[in-house]
């Protein structure tokens, strides 16, 4: 066999391997997930769920439907952020629905629908190339998980989380983690200030490392939103919970849903909230405050979502229409 042909063969081979051993890992991560939220909730007493959350106050709920419109708006800023990163010429308020429409689909669906799909389908019927959709979405994704390990790495290299007694094992493990989150985060920075090679090509896509003061715009969007939604369900729960636990297990129920792949993170959300809080909370208290989460930051703004959906899909018709009659 040719060595080039050998190479190939070798390459391709290791690709099924590692593709097997990844199902293989989200397969056990999706189990461990079902038997953990199982054994959580198996004695749930779910007439004191219902009874928690007819407690909660108007003014409660009107807090956090603010805190959620606050955290959209953050997530939505990071399209702006690709506008300036791409100079576009979509309007600001185009931008912001179309990442608002985009966001509340992610959340629910999943990122291949809501990213992805939807975000390439409504940008490029306002006129933006496939390149320049792929860069904005680019500047989104880092924006948002580049927030996500400063606040991780921040929590868990000061040890921020408070862990159950049975798992305090675990806090090295994670203060470890946390140093090399800080690190990647600020790796990413240095090199927005520093590096001299400023264009990189990702499967055929031109991307271009940013400015300083764009990098920096986008650690604290990312951190704002993802400090948002932990404020969220922070007002929903016990007011003797600490807060930067609660920010932890969120953070750490964010990484665990990607790893299953399951749209909304639903029940895996539930697992570990409910694995690390159950030692200061009652189950029923945890369940009622991420029901209410779920309502006010996943459920309602997808019904908005939908509706502005119908009109952007509208309205790009509209312009199509328009373009084949100016093209005759």
């Amino acid at each position: 066999m040719p060595m080039n042909a050998s190479a190939t063969h070798r390459s391709r081979s290791r690709q099924r391997w590692l593709g097997w051993a990844k199902r293989i890992v989200t397969l056990a991560f999706f189990v461990l997930v079902v038997v953990l939220l199982f054994s959580l909730i198996r004695n749930v007493d779910w007439p004191a769920v219902a009874e928690t959350l007819r407690g909660y106050s108007l003014l409660t709920l009107a807090g956090g439907l603010v805190i959620a419109v606050a955290s959209y708006v953050a997530f939505s800023s990071y399209d702006l952020l690709g506008k300036r990163y791409t100079g576009h010429e979509l309007s600001v308020r185009q931008v912001l629905e179309v990442a608002f429409v985009c966001y509340a689909f992610n959340l629910n669906l999943g990122a291949w629908v809501g990213s992805l799909a939807m975000r390439y389908r409504l940008y490029t019927r306002l006129g933006l190339g496939v390149g320049t959709v792929t860069r904005v979405l680019s500047i989104s994704l880092i924006a948002n998980w580049l927030g996500y390990m400063l606040l991780a790495g921040t929590i868990f290299s000061f040890r921020l989380l408070e862990l159950p007694r049975a798992w305090e094992i675990g806090a090295t493990g994670l203060q470890i983690i946390g140093f090399g989150l800080l690190g990647a985060s600020l790796a990413y920075l240095l090199a927005c200030r520093f590096s001299k090679r400023r264009v990189w090509h990702v499967r055929g896509h031109e991307i271009v490392l940013p400015p300083l003061k764009l990098a920096l715009m986008q650690a604290a969007l990312g951190a704002a939103n993802w400090s948002l939604m932990a404020t969220l369900i922070y007002l929903l729960l016990p007011e003797e919970v600490f807060f930067p636990s609660v920010l932890g297990i969120l953070l750490i129920s964010a990484i665990a849903g990607v790893i299953t792949h399951i749209p909304a993170g639903l029940g895996v959300l539930e697992a570990v909230f409910l694995a690390l809080l159950q030692h200061r909370l009652a189950t029923s208290e945890i369940l009622a405050a991420l029901i209410g989460y779920r309502a006010l930051y996943f459920l309602l703004p997808l019904a908005v979502a939908f509706l502005m959906f119908l009109v952007l899909e509208r309205r790009g018709r509209k312009r199509k229409r328009a373009e084949r009659v100016s093209d005759r």
